[in-house]
């Protein structure tokens, strides 16, 4: 049980390693590597959109070899983070909307969000029920 908790966390590893790096160079590939070239930045972007895909497999793995308490840690854990990040996420875009803020809402402000909710919860829910 625990070679294959650590099989499925090092190939999540790899996976969400790899997910990061193509996102990387789909965004800063078309400015400066390849200036523009719109062949390219599709290849980059469906390559991306590929690994993000492998990655969620791979993490769908990892929670399947959860056990009964770290899978309802998780469920727990997921269902507010999503529910925090669609409150939280329209209610940032009406405020862009209605320039109620001086600044453009930014996805990477939202994807944040959603990281840091979903790290707390997990720590929350762990100590609740250790």
């Amino acid at each position: 049980m625990k070679a294959e908790r650590k099989k499925n966390l090092y190939i999540l590893a790899i996976w969400t390693w790899t997910w990061v790096a193509t996102l990387a160079l789909a965004s800063f590939g078309p400015k400066y590597i390849w200036d523009e070239h719109s062949v390219l930045t599709t290849l980059a972007v469906s390559v991306n959109f590929v690994h993000g895909i492998l990655m969620i497999i791979a993490n769908r793995r990892m929670f399947n070899n959860f056990d009964e308490l770290e899978r309802k840690i998780h469920l727990e854990s997921l269902a507010l983070t999503l529910g925090l990040a669609v409150v939280v996420g329209l209610t940032y875009s009406l405020l862009d909307a209605t320039n109620l803020i001086a600044y453009n809402a930014e996805i990477s402000n939202l994807v944040i969000f959603i990281g840091l909710t979903y790290l707390v919860l997990v720590t929350v829910n762990t100590k609740r029920y250790a």
